[in-house]
């Protein structure tokens, strides 16, 4: 069994290298493996198919984009008020308006902390 993750693993290796990417001196800190360099500069295990990172002493992780995972949360939220407010104008059940206008005040006031936290 370990001889088949073996050879699934020099063959990941293999194509990476065929796709232009260089085989550096370093070894991945989780498993070992040798690290690749791909193209875009991204060093890359070919045995975790991971992107890895590594830092010199004393140097912090770089804080990591959320503007794209906002962004999508925001499309989410704002899918999502366009659900209720559909839903809103369909019903004429007080209870129901009731309880969909709470949700929407919800979703209205997640993304305006979303927006918040966009600009910061």
């Amino acid at each position: 069994m370990q001889d088949t993750s073996d050879s699934a693993d020099i063959k990941r290796m293999a194509n990476l290298l065929r796709q232009g990417a260089t085989l550096t001196d370093l070894a991945c800190p989780q498993c070992g493996s040798p690290l690749f360099r791909l193209r875009d500069r991204t060093l890359w295990c070919g045995k975790d198919e991971k992107k890895v990172i590594l830092l010199k002493e004393g140097e912090e992780l770089p804080k990591p984009s959320t503007n794209i995972a906002m962004g999508k949360l925001e499309e989410t939220l704002m899918a999502k008020v366009t659900d209720l407010q559909e839903k809103i104008q369909k019903t004429n059940d007080v209870e129901e308006i009731s309880k969909l206008t709470t949700a929407l005040s919800d979703l209205l006031d997640s993304l305006e902390k979303i927006k918040r936290m966009k600009k910061s």
